[in-house]
């Protein structure tokens, strides 16, 4: 007796088919969630959620889901939750843009231009809601406080003193970013008055001459 070949049901399709195993593990991104837009993203979320929730209630999945992108995605590009706080300091500051331009190739003037640039950052809306939020964070949490610190100290003040003749350039440094954090707390934070509404240019010429004498007198 002849005996008919069957064929096998196809994989795909067929009735009765085994249907092929799932591989494991996080999908395949896609073109929005890599490359230097997503890393925009979740900077620019991290500067929202933690002017908007404080830095104790800001998470790394808040962040990554008010950005659009996987929670992994937010630790690749900035690792730590203090990490991507000091992250959202420096894009407001960006010192490696301004400090070239504040040493000038000469120290005449430096205070001035100094608290010039500070105060700009301070009354730009934009980068002013971030910083505030930074700052109250920081009187409060010391997590924050250590970030600040180091980002005001080390990548800013402490570069500019750097590039000083001067002795005791960390002393120098931290004398003039009490200066000007005490300026930033009293007049944004406490607004204090006469000083919360002085006109910048008036703060300017002031505390400029100080902040002089701190970087560039023996």
């Amino acid at each position: 007796m002849t005996h008919e070949r069957r064929e096998e049901p196809e994989e795909r399709g067929t009735p009765g088919a085994v249907p092929a195993p799932r591989r494991r593990g996080r999908p395949s991104r896609t073109a929005g969630e890599t490359g230097p837009d997503a890393r925009t993203r979740i900077l620019e979320a991290a500067r929202t959620e933690f002017a908007e929730r404080g830095y104790d209630r800001t998470s790394i999945r808040c962040i990554a889901g008010a950005a659009g992108v996987d929670a992994a995605l937010v630790h690749h590009y900035f690792g730590t939750k203090d990490e991507v706080f000091a992250a959202a300091i420096e894009v407001s500051f960006e010192p490696a843009l301004v400090i070239p331009g504040l040493i000038g190739g000469s120290t005449d003037g430096l205070g001035e231009r100094l608290i010039r640039y500070f105060l700009s950052v301070w009354e730009n809306p934009a980068t002013r809601a971030p910083l505030l939020a930074i700052l109250r964070s920081a009187l409060t949490h010391e997590a924050a406080a250590s970030v600040l610190r180091g980002f005001v100290l080390r990548r800013l003040l402490e570069r500019i003193a750097a590039e000083l003749d001067v002795p005791d350039p960390t002393f120098r440094a931290e004398l003039a970013a009490s200066h000007m954090v005490g300026i930033a707390i009293l007049r944004y934070v406490i607004k204090a008055e006469p000083l919360a509404s002085a006109d910048p240019e008036e703060i300017i010429a002031m505390v400029g001459p100080t902040l002089q004498r701190y970087f560039t007198e023996a």
